[in-house]
């Protein structure tokens, strides 16, 4: 089960890219949390997939010297949905739907694929710690990161486009 989880059941084995096919599969299950549940679902279902994915990386890793393996991508689930929160809290808040907000979707996406490929400062500093936790830890900060671009570039919209 654990190799399950850590893969997204799977996903983690397409090829090229694995981590972007992973960041790609966390988008309809982010729209479906937010439609079900709104922001505060979005938020506990990735504190949820924070806790699962590194117990599930811990495991399926087992004893290797270096648990982060391409295939486990349920780090850029949880790293993809934070990026994506200011979209669920701007919809919430605008009383959007949520995909009217295509525009930071995007930007989500792109930054946090950038921030996790680069591995700026953080990000770089969690990945090397080689343990489950830096695994799980390297794509959060790496969506926080991606979070606050999001944030500046919706800002940035409002001011010059509105």
């Amino acid at each position: 089960m654990s190799e399950r989880i850590a893969t997204v059941f799977g996903v983690g084995r397409l090829k090229p890219a694995s981590g972007t096919w992973g960041s790609l599969a966390a988008l309809p299950a982010f729209w479906l949390l937010h439609v079900i549940g709104g922001f505060g679902l979005v938020v506990l279902a990735t504190l949820a997939v924070c806790g699962l994915g590194w117990w599930a990386i811990d495991r399926a890793a087992g004893a290797e010297a270096d648990p982060d393996r391409s295939e486990y991508v349920i780090d850029e689930v949880a790293g993809m949905w934070i990026a994506l929160w200011p979209v669920s809290f701007g919809a919430v808040f605008a009383e959007a739907n949520v995909l009217a907000l295509y525009p930071g979707w995007i930007a989500a996406f792109l930054a946090f694929r950038l921030f996790d490929i680069w591995k700026p400062g953080p990000v770089g500093w969690a990945d090397r710690r080689k343990t489950p936790l830096g695994v799980m830890l390297d794509d959060v900060i790496a969506g926080a990161i991606a979070a606050v671009v999001v944030v500046v570039l919706a800002a940035i919209a409002h001011i010059f486009l509105m």
